[in-house]
């Protein structure tokens, strides 16, 4: 009986995440789902039931809808190609040159390059923006007394990703970088002093120790990245907004341009939910795929 009651009380403990998950993305989502199943206006409110017909204007036809999607379906995956690698690969360094330091410097370095992902992205952006301004940014002053540029680093689209994706990285890096730091500490020195005794190398035991005993922690770092990249919305909104031309607008850029510019919620909701499904597709597909090649 006071198993029983110790097992009640400890799913107590669940109950409040359980609602906010409920209220704050179960609910959104399915109600996101109905809407995108109806002829729905920003400005008229639900009409007639449609069926998956919001879905197939998006993705079979010609039209704006369409246009608007893959549009932003294109420039989210080029973001994504960008930015992941970067931010994954980058963190990894940073994380074990930083647990190679004096524990004692250790503690200042995490904070210097994880004090970026506490500022809000509005922030992030007036920054950047300050800095690579064509003509009076900081980074265009400094090479100018070499000589070079100006160059037009969010208004031309190659620099323009460019500098999105370093904006980015400045950002965020310094999260993986913290999650990649703690899975170092848990691995086992005995693994090292045995790998040493046998002759490795510095890369063999990175190779043969290091990543082996990592492999979890890395799969969850590319998956929540990748993720969260596909999500991306704040820094070409108010850096570049989606300039130029539309070269730079994202999936959710399109989103609320299809919602409150075009005031088609339906359609706006189904491009939502086709996003999700993608996102959901690719997550797994990063699952399979490192699980049975790591085998983590």
């Amino acid at each position: 009986m006071k198993k029983d009651e110790n097992k009640l009380t400890s799913s107590l403990f669940i109950v409040p995440y359980l609602i906010m998950f409920v209220v704050f993305l179960i609910f959104p989502l399915a109600y996101g789902a109905y809407i995108s199943m109806h002829e729905w206006s920003l400005i008229g409110g639900k009409g007639e039931f449609v069926g998956l017909a919001n879905y197939m204007e998006i993705l079979f036809s010609d039209g704006t809808s369409s246009n608007i999607f893959m549009n932003g379906l294109i420039n989210t995956l080029i973001f994504v190609v960008l930015s992941v690698p970067a931010l994954v690969v980058l963190a990894l360094i940073l994380a074990l040159l930083l647990n190679s330091l004096p524990k004692r410097i250790q503690p200042f370095f995490r904070t210097v390059y994880f004090i970026p992902y506490s500022i809000s992205v509005s922030i992030i952006a007036v920054i950047w923006l300050w800095m690579l301004d064509t003509n009076s940014g900081l980074v265009n002053q400094f090479l100018g007394n070499f000589g070079i540029g100006p160059i037009p680093w969010l208004t031309d689209t190659n620099y323009a990703w460019f500098s999105l994706v370093l904006a980015t990285l400045w950002w965020t890096v310094g999260f993986n970088m913290i999650i990649l730091i703690n899975a170092l500490n848990e691995v086992s020195e005995e693994l090292y002093e045995a790998g040493s005794i046998d002759g490795a190398s510095p890369w063999q035991k990175f190779v043969h120790i290091t990543m082996p005993s990592i492999r979890p922690i890395m799969l969850f770092v590319v998956v929540t990245t990748t993720i969260a990249s596909f999500n991306v919305y704040g820094q070409p909104y108010l850096m570049t907004r989606g300039g130029p031309g539309t070269s730079t607008e994202v999936l959710l850029m399109g989103i609320v341009r299809q919602a409150f510019e075009l005031r088609d919620v339906g359609v706006a909701s189904a491009m939502a939910v086709i996003m999700t499904l993608i996102i959901i597709c690719i997550s797994a597909l990063q699952f399979k795929f490192l699980r049975n090649k790591e085998g983590v």
